[in-house]
C-alpha cells in the first residue's frame, strides 16, 4: 500500500514536470498544466527580562510546503495538491515539542459534459499522515501517534462544483471508503484510531492475537474549499472535509475545517494566521494526571496558529 501511494505521488509531480520540459524546449506548445510551488518558514519569538509578571522565553519555527500540479483541457481536468508542514517550540524550561505535522496529499479526476458547465463527476483520493512522532506532553515516553499510524486514505466516487472565477469548489460523494492504517504494533495492539485491538492471556501480558492494523469504513464524503481576497494583500482559504460511515454509527460525522488567512508584506514576507478544527469519534483524547497517562472519550480537538516568515514561490 505505501509503495502504491509513494508511486502515485511521484507519477502525479514527474509528469507534470516533464510536460513543464517540453513546453521549455517547444514555447509554440500550449500547455494544459498549471504549476505552483511554495515553501516557506514563520517564526514566532516571546523574550523576557525582569519581567515582574513573569513568563518564559520561547521561540517556535514551522516550515511548510505547498505543491500543486492542475490539468485543464475542454471537459477534462486533473487537480493535485501536497501540502507537508512541520512546526517545532522550545521553552527555556522545557524540551522541544512538535506543533504541526502534516503530510497531505489530494487528487481529483473529473469529466464534464461540456465547457459550459461547471459539474465534473470522477473520482477522489486523498492522503494523510505525518513524519514523527506524537506526545501527550510533557510525557515523552510514550508516543501516541507515529508515521503511519495513523495513515488515512479516502477513495471514492462523485461530483464536484467548481467555479474558479469564486475561487471555490464543493466535492460531493455517496460512495468513499475511508481507510485508517496504524502501522506501528504498540499502537495497534492498543486499538489506537479506531482499529480492533490485540487480545491478550488472562495476565494481560501475553499477545494471543495481534490487533488489527488497519480500518476500513465505507460512506458519504462532502469536502471544499473556498479562496477569496479580502481586501488588499489579505487572503482567505479555508477547506472543510465531512465523513460520516454507513456501516457503523451513521450519521456520527468525522470533521475536518482548516482555515487560513495570509497577509502580504512583500514578494518574500508574509503573516499569517490559521485555524484547524478536528472531530472523529475514532480517536481518545489523552493526557497525563498524576503523572500517568490516562484515556477518554473523544473531544473536540483545535489549534490555533499566528506566525510572520518568509515565503518563495517557484
Amino acid at each position: 500500500m505505501i509503495k502504491r501511494i509513494l508511486f502515485f505521488t511521484l507519477l502525479v509531480f514527474s509528469t507534470a514536470s516533464f510536460s513543464q520540459i517540453i513546453r521549455t524546449e517547444k514555447p509554440d506548445t500550449i500547455s494544459h498544466w498549471k504549476k505552483i510551488n511554495k515553501v516557506g518558514i514563520d517564526f514566532t519569538q516571546i523574550t523576557f527580562v525582569n519581567w515582574s509578571a513573569g513568563g518564559n522565553n520561547s521561540i517556535s519555527g514551522l516550515a511548510k510546503g505547498q505543491f500543486i500540479r492542475n490539468y485543464l483541457n475542454d471537459n477534462k481536468k486533473w487537480d493535485n495538491e501536497l501540502i507537508i508542514r512541520y512546526g517545532i517550540n522550545k521553552q527555556e524550561s522545557t524540551d522541544l515539542r512538535k506543533t504541526d505535522d502534516q503530510i497531505n496529499l489530494n487528487s481529483t479526476l473529473g469529466y464534464r459534459r461540456d465547457t459550459v458547465s461547471n459539474w465534473y463527476y470522477g473520482g477522489k483520493f486523498s492522503f494523510l499522515t505525518q513524519f514523527a512522532n506524537g506526545y501527550s506532553y510533557p510525557n515523552v515516553d510514550k508516543a501516541i501517534s507515529k508515521p503511519f499510524a495513523p495513515a488515512y486514505i479516502f477513495l471514492g466516487v462523485g461530483a464536484e462544483y467548481s467555479r474558479k472565477d469564486l475561487g471555490f469548489n464543493l466535492y460531493l460523494s455517496p460512495l468513499t471508503q475511508k481507510t485508517t492504517l496504524v502501522l506501528d504494533s504498540e499502537l495497534s495492539n492498543s486499538g489506537a484510531f479506531g482499529v480492533e485491538k490485540a487480545v491478550y492471556d488472562e495476565t494481560g501480558t501475553i499477545v494471543i492475537k495481534n490487533g488489527k492494523r488497519h480500518r476500513t469504513e465505507l460512506g458519504a464524503l462532502v469536502t471544499s474549499q473556498w479562496k477569496t481576497k479580502i481586501m488588499t494583500n489579505i487572503n482567505l482559504d479555508t477547506r472543510a472535509t465531512l465523513y460520516t460511515d454507513y456501516l457503523k454509527d451513521f450519521g456520527n460525522i468525522d470533521v475536518d475545517w482548516q482555515m487560513g488567512i495570509e497577509m502580504t508584506v512583500n514578494k518574500y514576507v508574509k503573516a499569517s494566521l490559521g485555524t484547524h478544527l478536528l472531530y472523529d469519534n475514532d480517536i481518545k483524547n489523552k493526557r497525563e494526571v498524576d503523572g500517568v497517562q490516562i484515556t477518554e472519550g473523544p473531544r473536540v480537538q483545535f489549534k490555533q496558529i499566528v506566525g510572520v516568515g518568509l515565503e518563495y514561490c517557484f
